[in-house]
């Protein structure tokens, strides 16, 4: 279970860890362990099955050093970095696929083949029945992926880091040959001496830093319960008033991030949609009586946070809270992209659906921004039952406002999104193509009409906002979304589906405008 479990973390800064990859990779653990259960019972009748075994154990183990170094170059190989989201959804399926197969089928098959053979071992002690033996090994063997599956999330990853907790696995498996071969001085426990000497140098050596873009600094990273979590920088461009950008990437191994900062706090230059969250409240000067409560749903290194402070008209003082289910996200926030803020709470290390229920009181503004991997949504946030929970701890007059990355206001997802949102309304949601983005802003309100480009308060009083809303206000910027007749649910977790879906439309597209 160490192994599956780490697996996917490998494969998810190159295809992401949606169902499609989970799948590629359970699918093709159960297939080696079944090749390696068959390879196993015919090594059980050789006269000598724990000379065989001392031998799977180590050769698992020494793939499972190597694994860490060689998998970046597998992924990059199966999706480079040039490869243009739209044009990478046969990889995403197919590579994720492929790397599964070149990365861990050799060792699970191996690790397959230590089942019979340890049932062997324990019946020739002595053990009457073939069912006692085979009982007591699964038990072991049961309880063994039990402890790995939650030593791996909440101790090994979070505490020493993706390559060691390869290391570790590979030492339990060289300390259990060792064992096995401790009674016989064989080749076998030669080497296994020598594998064990080799682990202690290699997991000695300090873990190299992960590599980043061209023209980008890597500032700090480190290994999270969920993925490789780090911050960048990028320096300032001549004669550039914006100055140094830093961005916090969460397994991404291009040019996308979660969270972006600047040094003061305010609107980010044009192409953020992080800007769009601060308009509801130039639209409706009444929000919350100069003092809103706002929610972040995904609240990543605080970027929101940070334009909302720095750009809100001078009279309004926000009070925050944000939830955000990686806690090293958050630490990394707070030490280098100021996220400290004595008006905002913080909780970390919860998924937001569940910590929603344990928010008290209500908000005049809910803003939901929980993408992973540059397009995957969480299919329990994208659903009618979940926009009932926000529209019921969203004030009367409040907004709910949503990124929503698609290629176009026509995007399968960004359909499904909106008209979902509507349904939960019962009411319009506008939708606002992000310039020089491929993200869409959603707004709703909570029992009123949401303004629209037709509408006198639509451009703000404030110059780059009014830039960027005059811009929307052009033919093919916005559209206004009804409630559907098929809206996402939690029993029909369709948005994966949705999601390939967008990249396919979008890679045909390219296709035909190709000369």
């Amino acid at each position: 279970m160490t192994v599956e479990l780490a697996a996917v973390r490998l494969l998810a800064p190159h295809f992401g860890s949606s169902t499609t990859v989970w799948t590629n990779v359970i699918g093709v653990v159960l297939v080696s362990l079944a090749v390696g259960y068959v390879l196993g019972a015919r090594l059980s009748t050789s006269a000598d099955p724990r000379r065989h075994l001392v031998r799977i154990l180590l050769g698992a183990a020494v793939w499972l050093i190597v694994l860490p170094f060689v998998a970046p170059a597998v992924g990059a190989a199966l999706r480079p970095d040039e490869v243009a989201l739209h044009s990478a959804l046969p990889l995403f399926t197919w590579g994720s696929l492929a790397g599964s197969l070149i990365l861990f089928a050799a060792p699970i098959a191996v690790l397959g083949a230590a089942g019979p053979l340890a049932v062997e071992l324990v019946q020739r002690t002595g053990v009457e029945h073939a069912g006692t033996a085979g009982g007591w090994c699964l038990g072991v063997s049961t309880t063994g992926s039990l402890v790995g599956t939650f030593a791996t999330t909440h101790l090994l990853v979070p505490g020493l880091g993706l390559r060691a907790t390869f290391f570790v696995a590979a030492g339990l498996l060289v300390v259990a040959a060792a064992l096995l071969a401790a009674t016989r001085r064989t080749p076998a426990s030669i080497a296994t001496a020598a594998v064990l000497i080799g682990l202690t140098i290699v997991g000695s050596l300090p873990p190299s830093p992960p590599e980043v873009g061209d023209g980008l600094t890597l500032v700090a990273w480190t290994e999270s319960p969920y993925t490789q979590v780090r911050v960048v920088e990028r320096a300032a461009e001549p004669n550039d008033p914006t100055g140094a950008l830093r961005f916090l990437q969460v397994g991404e191994v291009s040019d996308s991030y979660q969270s972006a900062w600047q040094s003061k706090p305010g609107l980010l230059p044009d192409g953020y949609y992080y800007n769009d969250f601060v308009l509801p409240f130039w639209w409706d000067r009444t929000l919350g009586a100069g003092h809103p409560r706002v929610l972040f749903v995904g609240l990543g290194a605080g970027t929101g946070w940070r334009v909302l402070t720095g750009a809100a008209p001078a009279d309004v003082r926000p009070t925050g809270v944000g939830i955000e289910i990686d806690p090293e996200v958050v630490r990394l926030g707070r030490e280098h992209l100021d996220l400290d803020h004595p008006d905002l709470e913080v909780y970390a290390g919860a998924d937001a659906r569940s910590a929603l229920r344990t928010l008290e009181g209500s908000f005049d503004v809910i803003v939901v921004d929980a993408y992973a991997h540059q397009f995957e949504i969480p299919e329990h946030l994208a659903t009618v039952e979940f926009f009932g929970e926000l529209v019921e701890r969203c004030r009367p007059g409040g907004w709910i406002v949503s990124n929503a990355a698609g290629f176009g206001l026509d995007d399968p997802v960004v359909e499904a999104l909106a008209g979902t949102l509507a349904v939960a309304l019962g009411s319009e949601v506008l939708a606002l193509r992000v310039p020089f983005s491929r993200n869409i802003t959603l707004f709703a309100r909570v029992g009123s009409p949401v303004v629209t480009p037709e509408s006198e308060d639509f451009v703000p009083m404030q110059a780059d906002l009014a830039r960027s809303a005059q811009m929307r206000c052009l033919p093919g910027s916005w559209r206004l979304f009804g409630p559907i007749d098929d809206p996402l649910t939690d029993d029909d977790g369709f948005m994966a589906r949705l999601q390939i879906e967008s990249l396919r439309r979008a890679g045909a597209s390219v296709r035909a405008a190709l000369p």
